[in-house]
């Protein structure tokens, strides 16, 4: 942030509930259909049709309210949200306004001092989303996709309590985090399951006042976003230095350009002409159900992430990369649940080499090659000294090719350790034999001859001696 300056920061998340149908209709929410095969006479706006509240967004929405220590609504009410978009087919959207289902929550995010910052979470209301215009393929037209329309959405809107792109950043995947573990969202962020917009405005440091905000739409992917309101703070602080103002608007991002450009002036609630839905009744929970729902709850991130250090005595980094996804965490507790090695040890071969693997095929832990149970038997083997650390790499890449498990690839390529002391000390022999000169300079003081001779051995035995026992018998020997 440039001197003198302050940024202020809120977040509206657009979360695509994971139910199988949508908000107010039967009609299907799977991805991926053709256009226009997804919208039934409900989603369509047809007259004479009544939307019907679909059971599992309440409790999802419940779910998410507990997680993010809110209060949850014993009543709330949806309302018609009116504007005339060739997307929206009724002229409305459904959406929660005075009334909503979650309110008063916080999120905790770590700082640009690493310290801890609770971010305030004003609401979470429940909507449905509308279509979807397609311009490409549509010469001097655009056409309508009305699949999208009725999918179930959580607007989780945050309080103004952000003060830069990086923290934005933490929010927003502290956020994505959460919902994925609790199960009500896919988090997928190119299909559009989880966008977001931010509300940006400057002030001079020290004013209480906020300054005029801008706000920029449906951002979908963590860099573009950090990118997007990096932009938008130097555009607003050149306007102001510059003798302009701020205009309130919506900005869209130009990724290609890294640039954001005016869309449209920014409404108010009062221009869309809210008012309750007269087909809906309101939504009524009791604390039975409110308690019945507490008790699904899955250990969520920051509890998983404690107990990973306390139980397992892990990193704290790498207790924090390990519990990012639940399906991680999950992967990693079953390997420690197989393996005699220590957790530490684990935790090192699932962060370095099987996330390095999945990353470089743009893959998620779901979609591993090597199973848990196959990593823990890779794993088991460096712990009973079957095998170095450095052969376990080459077995790694090829149980990762298909080739079998750990122990299939070491007996078959003949990888086996070799611990006989007998065998490594006849090695030994015939390199401090074969290496006079270096052996003198050892004895009169050069100590790092040590790795020369190390590297000898190794070599003879193709990698496969024990290099604690080599180091251990090299010293006994060359002390002669």
């Amino acid at each position: 942030m440039r001197a003198g300056w302050e940024v202020v920061i809120g977040l509206e998340i657009h979360t695509q509930l994971a139910t199988r149908s949508k908000i107010f209709s039967g009609a299907s929410t799977a991805y991926g259909a053709e256009p226009n095969t997804q919208a039934c006479l409900v989603d369509l706006g047809y007259p004479g049709v009544l939307p019907v509240l679909n059971a599992e967004v309440v409790r999802m929405a419940t779910l998410f309210g507990l997680a993010v220590n809110a209060t949850v609504a014993r009543r709330s009410v949806f309302a018609r949200k009116n504007y005339f978009y060739p997307d929206l087919p009724k002229g409305y959207q459904i959406s929660q306004l005075e009334l909503p289902i979650v309110e008063h929550g916080e999120m905790m995010i770590s700082d640009a001092d690493g310290n801890e910052k609770r971010i305030g979470i004003t609401r979470a209301h429940l909507e449905e989303d509308a279509g979807k215009s397609v311009h490409e393929g549509f010469e001097g037209q655009s056409g309508i996709d009305l699949n999208r329309a009725g999918t179930p959405l959580l607007e989780i809107v945050s309080e103004p309590d952000l003060r830069s792109a990086k923290e934005a950043v933490a929010y927003l995947k502290k956020i994505h985090t959460i919902v994925r573990y609790l199960g009500i969202s896919d988090g997928n962020m190119q299909e559009g399951s989880f966008r977001c917009d931010a509300n940006v405005s400057v002030r001079p440091l020290g004013q209480q006042e906020l300054g005029t905000r801008t706000e920029l739409k449906n951002l979908n992917s963590f860099r573009f976003i950090e990118k997007a309101i990096n932009y938008e703070i130097e555009r607003q602080v050149d306007l102001i230095e510059d003798g302009g103002t701020v205009v309130q608007e919506t900005r869209l991002y130009d990724s290609d350009k890294d640039e954001t450009r005016s869309m449209r002036s920014k409404e108010e609630a009062n221009d869309y002409r809210y008012f309750p839905d007269p087909d809906l009744l309101p939504v009524e929970i009791s604390d039975e159900y409110i308690e019945t729902q507490r008790r699904t709850m899955p250990e969520l991130p920051d509890a998983k992430q404690a107990r990973f250090e306390n139980v397992y005595g892990l990193k704290i980094d790498d207790a924090a990369i390990l519990t990012a996804s639940r399906a991680l965490a999950d992967y990693f507790e079953e390997v420690v649940k197989a393996t005699e090695a220590s957790a530490q040890i684990a935790a090192n071969w699932i962060i370095g080499d099987l996330l390095g693997a999945l990353n470089r095929e743009g893959w998620e832990i779901d979609d591993s090659r090597i199973s848990a149970i196959d990593l823990a038997g890779l794993v088991n083997r460096i712990h009973d000294n079957s095998i170095s650390g450095k052969i376990a790499k080459q077995v790694f890449e090829a149980m990762w090719e298909g080739e079998g498990d750990a122990d299939a690839i070491i007996e078959a390529k003949g990888l086996k350790q070799i611990t006989d002391s007998s065998a490594i000390e006849a090695v030994v022999d015939k390199v401090i034999d074969a290496n006079p000169s270096q052996v003198e300079e050892y004895r009169a003081g050069k100590d790092k001859l040590m790795g020369f001779f190390v590297g000898k051995v190794m070599q003879e035995t193709g990698g496969q001696a024990n290099p604690g026992q080599v180091n251990k018998i090299l010293k006994d020997k060359l002390k002669g």
